[in-house]
C-alpha cells in the first residue's frame, strides 16, 4: 500500500507510544517526535525513542527540550525531592508522577511541526485507563484540544488528534503490538530505573500487569517482577 499521508507522531519511548507507532504505520508516513522534559529516565527514554524511531525507518524524527518542566516541579518525574510512589492500581487520585498538563505541552509542538510539514494528523498513545490518574488522558480532553488546533492554525491547514488506543486497556495494547509486530522489546516503561526496570512503581506496573493478563512475556528486564493479576 503507498501512504501518502504523513502524521506526526508523539514517541516516548514507552509500550503505548510504540504501539500507537505501528497503528499509524499502517497508514501513513510516520514523522516521529520526542520530548525531553527532564524526567527521570530521560536518558533511557530518548534511545528507546531512537530505536523505535531506526526499527520503522522514520526518515522524520525530532527531539524536543522542554526544560520548563524540571522548573516548574510538581511531578516526581521531574523533581528529585518527590519520591516516586510505589504502585496502587487501584488508587482514584492522582498520583506523584502526574506532570502538570504535560498532555497539552506536547501536543502543541506536534501541532506546530504538523502544520510545518504539512502532516494531517497527530497520533499520541493516551490511555483511558490511566485517566483517573491523570486529567490529561481522558477522551474529552483530546477532543477539546482538536477543536482549539483548529481555531489556532492556519485556514487551510486541517490536523486530527488520533487517540487510536485510548479505550484499550494495557492488555489489549499489548495484544495490538504484538499483532502489529511492534518492537516491543525496545521500549521503557520505567519512572525510576535506566538500568533494569524497577517493577513496583506505577508505569511498571501497569506494564507488568498487562503482559501477565495478556499471557506474554514481558521482553525487558525488571530487578522484581511482583505478579499483579
Amino acid at each position: 500500500m503507498v501512504k501518502n499521508k504523513l502524521a506526526v507522531i508523539a514517541v516516548s519511548g514507552g509500550m503505548d507510544s510504540c504501539v500507537t507507532a505501528a497503528i499509524a504505520n499502517q497508514t501513513h508516513r510516520l514523522a516521529l517526535i520526542h520530548i525531553n522534559y527532564g524526567q527521570r529516565t530521560e536518558t533511557r527514554e530518548l534511545k528507546a525513542f531512537h530505536n523505535i524511531a531506526d526499527f520503522y525507518k522514520a526518515k522524520k524524527r525530532l527531539v524536543i527540550d522542554f526544560g520548563h518542566f524540571s522548573k516548574i516541579g510538581g511531578s516526581s518525574l521531574t523533581d528529585k525531592s518527590i519520591e516516586v510512589s510505589k504502585a496502587d492500581l487501584g488508587s482514584k487520585e492522582i498520583p506523584s508522577s502526574y506532570v502538570p498538563f504535560r498532555n497539552a505541552n506536547i501536543l502543541s509542538a506536534c501541532v506546530s511541526w504538523a502544520e510545518v510539514i504539512c502532516a494531517e494528523a497527530v497520533f499520541i498513545g493516551a490511555v483511558y485507563e490511566d485517566a483517573s490518574g491523570y486529567p490529561d488522558c481522558r477522551p474529552d480532553f483530546f477532543k477539546a484540544f482538536e477543536k482549539m488546533v483548529d481555531l489556532g492554525t492556519k485556514p487551510e491547514t486541517k490536523i486530527k488528534i488520533e487517540t487510536p488506543i485510548i479505550n484499550l486497556s494495557k492488555a489489549e495494547i499489548i495484544k495490538k503490538g504484538i499483532e502489529l509486530d511492534a518492537p516491543l522489546y525496545l521500549t521503557w516503561s520505567c519512572y525510576q530505573s535506566e538500568d533494569k526496570a524497577c517493577g513496583v512503581c506505577d508505569s511498571c506496573a501497569f506494564r507488568l500487569r498487562g503482559f501477565q493478563q495478556a499471557g506474554v512475556e514481558d521482553p525487558i528486564p525488571y530487578k522484581v517482577k511482583p505478579e499483579y493479576v
